[in-house]
């Protein structure tokens, strides 16, 4: 039951996004890229960083449209092996205001750590948006983990500040 809700919560973003752009015609793509600093929110990580480039294009009046892929590492404390994971990620962003936005993310995040294997992913964020540079929180849980027989219970669930560049692709 909980696969089929994620899968089908990441068909209806798709799903949204295309419609969308399709009536509302084509907008220049942006592409920022960003460093995030975090930290675990339990378990046994202590320091989270992560980087990711993120696509994103309009597709209403203040909603844009992310595709977001990147690198992740939670860092271990307490004798508790480190992870790392590459998540790919379309989402929705939506402006409150001239810059403030409000914005989620879901998709899937691949292990790095062997036999770690994928996790559903997601993660709600708050900003704010320049032309040049973004600033936000997001908080991202990507805890369906698997080391060996053992699930990764809770522990890939972090806070993180999100700075990126930004640019035009045109």
């Amino acid at each position: 039951m909980r696969k089929r809700f994620k899968l089908a919560s990441l068909l209806i973003i798709l799903f949204v996004a295309t419609q969308v752009n399709a009536q509302k015609g084509d907008k220049s793509w942006r592409m920022g890229i960003s460093a995030m600093p975090g930290v675990a929110t339990n378990g046994g990580y202590g320091f989270v960083f992560g980087s990711d480039i993120r696509l994103q294009t309009e597709i209403a009046d203040k909603l844009q449209f992310t595709l977001t892929t990147g690198l992740t590492g939670f860092f271990k404390k307490d004798n508790v092996k480190g992870m790392s994971y590459i998540p790919v990620k379309p989402g929705l962003k939506y402006f409150l205001g001239e810059n403030l936005y409000v914005g989620g993310e879901a998709g899937i995040a691949f292990g790095l750590v062997k036999n770690s294997g994928r996790s559903f992913v997601w993660a709600p964020a708050i900003g704010l948006s320049f032309k040049t540079v973004d600033i936000g929180v997001k908080y991202e849980d990507a805890s369906d983990f698997k080391f060996g027989d053992l699930t990764n219970n809770n522990y890939c669930k972090q806070f993180a500040l999100r700075v990126a560049y930004g640019f035009s692709l045109k």
